[in-house]
């Protein structure tokens, strides 16, 4: 039974227009794992002020409320969500003078925002081919991939083609901020701490001849198909935990013996042990006995503590 007062959601629904949201609603087909109970109430809010209305309307009712993207780094618990759940559907992108590039919040990166960029001949965003994401979601986690390529094998991040971004704030404020702001780092941005929620992004991408563009995405994507499920058949969201002192979490679970492990329908991927997939109808709750074990084995085994990278979100 819903912990939230039902006269609250019904309130909800009244003031943002019952048309608009939908109850009950299952959370595993909006996320890459395919993995989620049911939200209370579920809104896909296309603009920026039904945006800002949906989520002002949660706060001042007192609901806890998610604000959802790609639905590409959480884990929804089987129990699903107790309150409202918003999907960001702000999928504007304008392009400006001089590599200039405003995308709303709930654009994907790819195929959407990256083809468009790389058709008009405008390189940056597309090292990130492949990485399901929304472009609030890559601000979030400082959306980032190691190229394969020799001559430029660095890892690339989302801050470094960010300029500014539209924000609101827990007080409802709408504020412009420049992307020093953020305080970008490594799978980390400061709104994780403030709660502010991403509207847009202003990027500044570098005029590149779009065949090299599609060149160096061939290549990163091969790379991925050599280790990285594909989310048709796996259903994923790529790396569970966190890097250790410059050591790859999926190095010291493989080294503990624990790659292709199964436990129900997930499993430990077989070519890379960072990543979890679910073979068909797996549970929140296997997905998390693989990441005790992993943790387990690893601490044990080796000595070092694995922190996990992802959302847990909702009910477990």
């Amino acid at each position: 039974m819903s912990l939230v007062e039902p006269s609250l959601l019904r309130r909800y629904a009244e003031l943002v227009g019952s048309d608009r949201v939908r109850w009950d609603v299952p959370l595993a087909p909006h996320t890459t794992f395919g993995i989620g109970g049911p939200a209370d109430l579920f809104h896909r809010a296309g603009t920026p002020d039904e945006f800002c209305q949906a989520v002002g309307t949660a706060r001042e009712l007192g609901i806890p409320c998610f604000v959802l993207g790609r639905g590409a780094n959480i884990l929804v618990g089987d129990r699903g969500f107790r309150g409202v759940v918003v999907r960001c559907g702000i999928s504007t992108v304008e392009f400006l003078p001089e590599g200039g590039v405003v995308a709303g919040a709930g654009l994907d990166t790819f195929p959407d925002l990256i083809n468009a960029t790389v058709a008009r001949g405008l390189g940056g965003l597309h090292h990130f081919v492949g990485i399901p994401s929304t472009v609030g979601g890559a601000v979030w986690q400082n959306l980032h991939f190691l190229s394969p390529a020799p001559e430029r094998e660095r890892t690339m991040f989302w801050e470094e083609f960010m300029e500014s971004a539209t924000v609101l704030t827990p007080e409802g404020e709408l504020r412009r901020v420049p992307a020093s702001y953020f305080r970008f780092g490594y799978d980390y941005s400061i709104i994780h701490d403030t709660g502010d929620l991403v509207l847009d992004v202003l990027l500044r991408l570098q005029p590149t001849p779009a065949e090299e563009l599609r060149r160096v995405m061939r290549e990163n994507l091969a790379w991925r198909d050599e280790s990285h499920p594909d989310l048709w058949l796996y259903p994923c969201v790529g790396s569970i935990f966190k890097k250790i002192q410059g050591i790859g979490a999926g190095r010291l679970i493989d080294e503990c013996g624990l790659k292709g492990h199964v436990h129900g329908a997930a499993g430990i991927f077989h070519k890379h042990a960072n990543i979890i997939v679910n073979h068909g109808g797996a549970t929140a709750v296997e997905v998390l006995a693989l990441i005790d074990l992993a943790r387990g084995t690893v601490a044990r085994e080796t000595g070092y503590e694995l922190e996990v990278e992802i959302s847990l979100v909702g009910e477990f």
